[in-house]
């Protein structure tokens, strides 16, 4: 075989070559990446020890980031929290029978109105159907959302410039009908009903729709003051006098009584230690295995940042449908 046919040979091959890996690329970014690289539900899980003891075990789970439940299944979108994982965390968690007690680290401005509920009647369900203390370990920021998964706790421990609080339920949309007639676009809408198109954004509410949607924040609202009259066991004109949407520091929150204490992740563990007589007890992080998702995921809020990687999850929450929707969210 002569160089010439050689060299179309090895062309041919290295053709094969980028066309096969473009075709394992196509099919990667369409695929949901999570089942891709699912392992089995043995090695999901993995504790990680934080300070040796022996006897009775505390687990430390983190909620970093604002809750939501989004597609997170996409390539290109592997960052950050993660809805059903840290639900099914929770779960994992509480029935581990290696755990006595659980610290859940929280750091989040908050989310999802549903998601935020789900947390929290899973807090519940793991007091009362596991009888495991769930102490609350606040970082910098355990607002609105992040208020409402802590008030069922035993015990919610802040830093003294924690920022909590922001008790309240909001909805918001843009209106740039002035901006669409200066650039002369009309918007054409065919309805079936008269409210079918509320909130639009290209025309302005009218006082029934203001009072509709008005009606509905102020049902979500009285769900989230409920929400703290069971767990903080405090008066209902109490919650609405501190639920007026102001955030807190950890410290006026000590001084209020949303929460308990201050201190760090440490001393919640010694304050669990203490209250439960488990003056050995180990401590461990709760930690989801090491998959491809988390590994991606992680490489990109370190590139982006945390701060930049909140805001870039606030954005695409609000962005997540076509319509406005209602959230304990604190947003700067």
């Amino acid at each position: 075989m002569n160089k010439k046919r050689w060299f179309a040979l090895g062309i041919a091959a290295v053709l094969f070559a980028v066309s096969i890996g473009f075709q394992f690329m196509s099919s990667l970014f369409a695929t949901d990446v999570e089942a891709l690289f699912e392992m089995p539900q043995q090695q999901q899980y993995q504790q990680e020890v934080i300070e040796e003891g022996t006897g009775n075990t505390i687990a430390v789970v983190e909620l970093d980031g604002v809750i939501q439940d989004i597609n997170t299944s996409s390539l290109l979108n592997t960052g950050g929290y993660n809805h059903d994982r840290f639900l099914k965390k929770l779960e994992n968690v509480a029935e581990d029978h290696t755990v006595n007690g659980i610290i859940l680290r929280v750091n989040t401005p908050g989310g999802g109105v549903v998601e935020s509920d789900e947390i929290h009647d899973k807090i519940v369900e793991i007091k009362e159907e596991y009888n495991k203390p769930v102490y609350i370990s606040m970082g910098n920021t355990a607002a609105s959302g992040g208020y409402y998964i802590s008030a069922p706790a035993d015990k919610i421990v802040a830093h003294p410039a924690t920022l909590t609080g922001s008790i309240g339920v909001i909805m918001q949309s843009y209106n740039v009908a002035e901006l669409a007639d200066n650039l002369g676009i009309d918007m054409n809408t065919i309805k079936s009903g008269e409210f079918k198109d509320i909130m639009s954004s290209t025309r302005e509410m009218t006082d029934e729709e203001r009072d509709i949607l008005q009606s509905m924040i102020d049902d979500m609202y009285d769900d989230f003051v409920q929400v703290i009259v069971d767990g903080r066991e405090m008066s209902e004109s109490k919650v609405r006098e501190l639920g007026d949407g102001r955030v807190y520091t950890g410290s006026q929150a000590a001084e209020n009584g949303l929460v308990d204490a201050l201190g760090s992740l440490e001393d919640t563990a010694a304050m669990m230690r203490e209250d439960f007589e488990w003056p050995n007890a180990q401590l461990v992080e709760y930690k989801t295995g090491l998959d491809w998702n988390s590994l991606f995921g992680g490489a990109v809020k370190s590139m982006v940042g945390g701060e930049e990687a909140n805001v870039m999850a606030i954005q695409e929450l609000l962005e997540q449908s076509d319509g406005p929707r209602a959230m304990y969210l604190y947003s700067k």
